[in-house]
């Protein structure tokens, strides 16, 4: 229609409406003249012009009741359409959240993501974060979400699911997750280039609940030895594999959750960094004064105290070897070599004011526990060296997440059992055959910190070593 068409019919509708207003105009008044001449000149006037007052007054009540009801009636209901989820809250009252890490494959198409998180949003779930992670079939997106409280976990699996989401998993997350990838990393590298033992903790912290294996090139006694590696590493669905920088191979295991390759990168990254930087320990040392007054070092122990360890043990005798290696003396020596890797744990040596050492505490990963051995020479027991060294431990485990520390050693060593009830800790006692395991929950225990913060603990399980303490 052009703008003279419109004009024209604006026009033609304009006079058509004028002429309608002056005919009820007419007609009006041709009524109100003959009402008037009725009233009038008719004997009935007045009760004409009553019954008319109460007729107007009755239709403006009616108006009045009927216009309050349909004010305050429900809006009509559409049986047609789904009905919106309600909230569990009111809007605008704050409602106790939990935080969640998931992780989900979605086909890589325009709009699947989308599709994803618009469901997630119909739950009033909150994406704090994502992640992709590309992959030859698709893509697997990694979220950290925070969802109501009474949100349960399997509405949320399968809301993914029916967005389009695959082989879904999720686990609970805290605090630490709330720390973007790039920062966390850059922490994780930080921590590794600081001390050789933190490599299996950053990979523990980078990977979630997995099992990290370390196998040393040179096999002890019954033990296989480690599996050749290429340089570039192998990566499996559920198992990666590299050449551990102090020789040997590292591998783990996630069975729960397929690795995917940019995770494989980053494990790659941060054992290539381990490997240029070369073996390390945090030079702290402290120096303590026993109550005899001698003065004694406490520092970190690596292969470089190797030969100094070996001169210590040609010192002890047969008895004290025997408490801590629960075995054969002559192999005592054979575990050295795996017992100073940091890549097995942490190692804490004591040495005299003339350089001697005198004194060795293991700290030895063993998945969600974690043992502690105490070796001291003969000529320096019983002067609170054992105690001090195993308080240090016990802290330091407590710093890196470990659940629960044990000590295995025989029922008689009455100096061990002094120095584990001399923590202050809930202890556990199980005795068989004249070998005594003593655990302890390390949480309690006010720590001293060195380098390494309160993370979770790797779950480490080494793949050679002594079962002793």
């Amino acid at each position: 229609m052009t703008d003279a068409t419109s004009a024209k019919s604006a026009r033609r509708h304009h006079w058509r409406r004028d002429l309608v207003e002056l005919a009820a105009l007419f007609t009006a008044v041709s009524v109100a003249d003959a009402v008037a001449n009725a009233v009038v000149h008719g004997p009935s006037g007045p009760v004409l012009l009553c019954c008319s007052a109460v007729v107007l007054l009755a239709t403006a009540g009616f108006h009045t009741w009927w216009s309050g009801r349909h004010d305050h009636a429900p809006p009509p209901t559409d049986t047609g359409a789904a009905a919106p989820t309600a909230p569990a809250v009111p809007e605008g009252e704050p409602q106790e959240t939990a935080l969640w890490r998931m992780r989900t494959t979605v086909r890589d198409q325009p709009g699947s993501l989308a599709a994803l998180c618009t469901a997630l949003a119909g739950h009033r779930v909150d994406i704090l974060s994502l992640q992709t992670h590309p992959l030859s079939d698709g893509t697997v997106d990694e979220f950290l979400l925070r969802a109501p409280v009474p949100l349960p976990a399997a509405e949320l699996t399968r809301t993914v699911a029916a967005a389009g989401g695959s082989r879904t998993w999720l686990e609970r997350a805290d605090a630490h997750d709330l720390v973007d990838a790039p920062t966390r990393m850059l922490g994780l590298a930080t921590r590794t280039a600081l001390d050789s033992a933190e490599l299996p903790l950053a990979l523990r912290q980078l990977l979630g609940r997995c099992t990290i294996r370390s196998v040393p090139a040179a096999a002890l006694k019954g033990r296989p030895p480690a599996e050749q590696v290429p340089d570039e590493g192998i990566l499996e669905e559920h198992r990666m594999k590299f050449r551990d920088p102090s020789g040997g191979t590292v591998t783990i295991e996630r069975p729960h959750l397929p690795f995917t390759p940019t995770e494989f990168a980053r494990v790659r990254a941060l054992v290539e960094l381990d490997a240029r930087l070369g073996q390390r320990v945090p030079p702290r040392r402290d120096v303590l004064t026993l109550p005899e007054g001698n003065a004694i070092t406490v520092r970190r122990a690596d292969t470089s105290d190797l030969a100094a360890a070996r001169e210590m043990h040609d010192r002890c005798s047969a008895r004290t070897l025997a408490m801590r290696y629960q075995g054969p003396v002559a192999d005592a020596e054979r575990y050295l070599d795996h017992l100073l890797t940091p890549r097995f744990g942490r190692t804490l040596a004591v040495e005299t004011a003339s350089g001697r050492l005198v004194a060795l505490g293991h700290l030895l990963w063993d998945g969600e526990e974690t043992e502690v051995a105490l070796l001291v020479e003969d000529a320096w027991q019983r002067r609170g060296i054992g105690s001090e060294l195993l308080r240090r431990l016990v802290g330091m485990a407590a710093d890196a997440g470990c659940a629960s520390v044990y000590v295995i050693t025989q029922a008689s060593n009455t100096g061990m059992v002094a120095a584990m009830r001399g923590l202050g800790l809930p202890l556990d006692y199980q005795i068989e055959e004249g070998t005594l395991v003593i655990s302890a929950r390390p949480e309690g225990l006010p720590a001293r910190r060195e380098s390494v913060r309160p993370e979770a603990a790797a779950r480490v399980v080494p793949g050679s070593g002594p079962q002793v303490s």
